[in-house]
């Protein structure tokens, strides 16, 4: 499943880069970054915290994760290889691969591309395809606020309209591979190779849409 290769490969780079290096997730250097994929699979009463904007919610949650994270740094990387406990509905595969796929491979690239000299990774070809079929939800999500159309475009997976345009602008189409595409609809534009199209208004108005789920 896709997400096998994912939590192999994000242990392989983890290791490498070492649990200081940092992210693109800042203030979060990599401990922290796997102390965050433990937590979201591993601790139901912290994850109400990861996404609703409640101070209370998000102490509590940030709490938790500083406690995983001052754990030895081989055996953070262990857990996030093994994956969740039976009992968590992600190791139903479907659901793996539904919400996983994305979350992880974001999360690697958030370790590679904070690094000097980096490269996109070169994913394997099943985890490019789960990719491509996870943006259109997702991405109609993210840019569901968006000020201007959004087209999205993968040579060889296919093209999808995530927005329409609002009627008073046009349409920018971003071209990439799936990784480089779901990297750009949640807020990495800055560190995405998507090559993006559209009149230098509407170029410069998406840039400036936060995105968000």
């Amino acid at each position: 499943m896709p997400s096998s290769s994912l939590r192999r490969l994000i242990a392989s780079t983890a290791t490498d880069l070492g649990p200081d290096a940092p992210t693109l997730c800042d203030p979060w250097s990599v401990r922290d970054l796997l102390a965050h994929l433990v937590v979201r699979e591993s601790r139901p009463d912290a994850l109400p915290g990861v996404a609703a904007p409640v101070k209370a919610l998000q102490r509590h949650t940030q709490s938790v994760q500083d406690r995983v994270a001052s754990r030895e740094f081989e055996d953070l990387v262990g857990q996030v290889v093994g994956g969740p406990a039976p009992w968590w509905p992600t190791r139903l595969p479907v659901l793996d691969r539904m919400v996983n796929t994305a979350e992880l491979a974001i999360h690697h690239e958030d370790m590679v591309r904070a690094q000097p000299g980096w490269e996109p990774t070169d994913l394997p070809q099943e985890v490019q395809a789960q990719l491509w079929r996870t943006l259109p939800m997702a991405g109609r999500m993210t840019y569901r606020g968006a000020p201007t159309g959004v087209v999205a475009v993968a040579p060889g997976h296919g093209r999808v309209a995530l927005r329409k345009p609002p009627a008073d602008a046009g349409t920018v189409v971003l071209r990439g591979t799936p990784l480089e595409l779901v990297l750009h609809a949640f807020g990495r534009g800055d560190h995405s190779r998507a090559v993006v199209e559209g009149s230098d208004a509407d170029v410069a108005a998406l840039a400036g849409h936060r995105r968000s789920l």
